[in-house]
């Protein structure tokens, strides 16, 4: 039972409503949850809306780290034993509705509901999972792949509903801050998506499910033909002391 009478717990009404150590945030566009280096004093759970979330470094260089979308959890650092200081900014990119949970309520409800305790660990969890998977994108996979994946998860591909979505605005120069690559190279690899037919943009963006293909293609016909070449030349070169005079053994 909760505070709600006569009722049982459960995790969608607890994040759905106000109450103790709870209250619901409107946000514009652009429009901050938290700053970088405030206290982190609270944990928001996004209900309405998308944001993303920012470093800015001591030369004041900014790159965007996160996108979050409805259902995201926001500032979850500020449960861990000794809290501090948010280490990144979030902003939404869209008018937002979030609740604010205060640390204190945090974790009374991480331990003692324990529907809600393992609600939040699956998030904890795909939140790692997404971390590690966005380090290994940067990494090994081309700026075009980066991209790709970069849409597909705004659109939230692969999650229930439309195949096609159109993905809140965002600039060329944001991509090209969360992928590592200059806004002209963003600005081709569009250019070509749009050609391909794997996006639609006037304004907005709306993503093709075929833009998987991208994200999909194996690079080994790229990497095949690069062996191959390797194997020509080095054929070739293997060839050339045939074309004259043999070479006696090696008495040796």
């Amino acid at each position: 039972m909760n505070e709600f009478t006569n009722t049982v717990f459960t995790p969608a009404e607890f994040l759905a409503h106000t109450g103790l150590g709870r209250k619901v945030v409107h946000l514009k566009a652009r429009n901050t949850l938290f700053k970088q280096g405030s206290p982190a004093d609270a944990v928001f759970y996004l209900q309405k809306g998308r944001a993303k979330l920012t470093v800015v470094s001591k030369t004041g260089k900014e790159a965007t780290i996160s996108l979050l979308a409805a259902g995201d959890f926001i500032g979850e650092a500020s449960i861990a034993a000794v809290p501090g200081n948010h280490l990144a900014t979030a902003t939404a990119l869209v008018a937002c509705l979030a609740l604010r949970i205060e640390r204190s309520e945090m974790l009374r409800v991480i331990r003692e509901e324990q529907t809600f305790s393992d609600l939040f660990l699956s998030f904890l969890l795909a939140r790692s999972m997404r971390t590690q998977a966005d380090l290994v994108d940067q990494l090994f996979n081309s700026s075009e792949k980066r991209l790709a994946r970069v849409l597909l998860l705004m659109a939230e591909f692969g999650k229930p509903g439309e195949q096609e979505m159109l993905i809140p605005k965002i600039s060329q120069e944001m991509l090209a801050e969360m992928i590592g690559t200059t806004r002209s190279r963003v600005s081709f690899f569009m250019n070509r998506f749009r050609k391909l037919g794997f996006v639609e943009y006037n304004g907005r963006i709306r993503v093709h499910k075929s833009l998987l293909n991208i994200v999909l293609h194996d690079e080994s016909d790229r990497e095949n033909a690069t062996d191959a070449s390797l194997n020509n030349a080095s054929g070739v070169e293997r060839l050339k002391p045939a074309r004259g005079k043999l070479s006696s053994p090696d008495p040796r």
